[in-house]
């Protein structure tokens, strides 16, 4: 189930577990139950278990209880790769909640500041490596830089911003030079600006959300992707249900939906005989979405999330399981994926 984790000296399982939910992402869950939660998934993959997490997830909560919960159930530092996707620090918290994404975590006791720079990022990971403990991260990277680019006001600023961003990606190129992690990488919703920092920086990895997926997989990504395995840059995949909305979710890239936008409008009716075609086939459309997002032969591994112990099997399967041929070839005869799209049969 583990392969070689690109030209870093890791191994990978095919699942990564996100670990949102240890932040109090929406609800605020129980220490219990973030504990069994953790159980779980060493329960469900040979070990190492690999976990993605980042300061932003509940402003370091979802570090602080990895750290606290690792140790109280005997997890050695080598039956895990974390991985810290980095860009935001603790601050203390001066309001009735966070300032930096008011609304998305739940009770929180911290704030979070963004620090991206040379300095900045060598902040935020000692900051991560203090509240893991002994299960320091193998795996960094600077967590949605093109969020910080779309914030720029012109030009200039969108310079000043890629500036940070280099500077960012030297202090972990140092890191790793220096044998401090095993892998530099990007994570990014728009899979352009992966393309455009690949010019910049020397990745080891990249983590994509929202991007390669059954809904989503235009030609020019496809090359890209292609453009990664050609160098032995390994690829995370993540989010390939869009935020939960493939399966019927009301949040579509981790926005709601809105019903009068027209290409809100397409997406739904996208779903709509996705879904018909699944039940067709009596085939569960998580399942044959996750398998169209681990199908390309670049794709290392695939993030995938629930707050559920007793999801975490059959999430884990999902990864796995083999989709008849004939859902893909109904898929195709519709045009809901590229007909010129050659990974799936009988390549998973």
């Amino acid at each position: 189930m583990h392969q070689k984790f690109g030209n870093t000296s890791l191994t990978m399982p095919r699942v990564v577990f996100g670990a949102t939910c240890l932040g109090n992402l929406f609800v605020a869950m129980s220490d219990e139950q973030k504990r069994d939660l953790i159980r779980e998934w060493f329960s469900q993959i040979p070990k190492p278990v690999a976990i993605d997490t980042a300061g932003k997830y509940g402003a370091g909560l979802s570090l602080e209880v990895l750290g606290r919960d690792l140790a109280a159930l005997d997890i050695k530092p080598d039956e895990v790769v974390v991985s810290n996707k980095l860009a935001w620090r603790r601050t203390s918290l001066q309001g009735p909640e966070p300032t930096f994404e008011p609304g998305v975590w739940v009770d929180l006791q911290h704030d979070a500041v963004q620090d991206i720079s040379h300095d900045g990022i060598l902040r935020c990971h000692e900051d991560g490596c203090r509240m893991l403990g002994v299960y320091a991260p193998q795996l960094v990277s600077v967590h949605d830089p093109d969020e910080y680019l779309a914030a720029a006001t012109d030009a200039e600023d969108r310079n000043r911003r890629m500036d940070d961003i280099c500077g960012a990606y030297r202090a972990l190129e140092e890191l790793r030079d220096a044998g401090k992690v095993a892998g530099v990488g990007v994570g990014a919703k728009d899979w352009r600006i992966i393309r455009e920092l690949d010019k910049h920086c020397r990745f080891d990895w990249v983590m994509m959300a929202n991007s390669f997926t059954i809904m989503h997989h235009p030609p020019a990504l496809l090359e890209f992707i292609s453009s990664l395995q050609s160098r032995n840059i390994a690829l995370i995949n993540s989010a390939v249900t869009h935020g939960g909305f493939l399966v019927g979710g009301r949040f579509l890239d981790y926005r709601e939906i809105d019903p009068t936008n027209q290409n809100d409008m397409k997406c739904l009716e996208w779903r709509r005989q996705f879904t018909e075609i699944c039940q067709q086939f009596n085939a569960s459309p998580y399942e044959v979405a996750v398998a169209f997002g681990v199908s390309h032969p670049a794709v290392t591994s695939v993030a995938l999330s629930t707050s559920q112990p007793n999801r975490v099997r059959s999430m884990v399967s999902a990864a796995t399981k083999k989709p008849v041929a004939a859902v893909w070839d109904e898929l195709r005869t519709q045009g809901l994926i590229d007909a010129g799209y050659h990974h799936l049969n009988p390549a998973i």
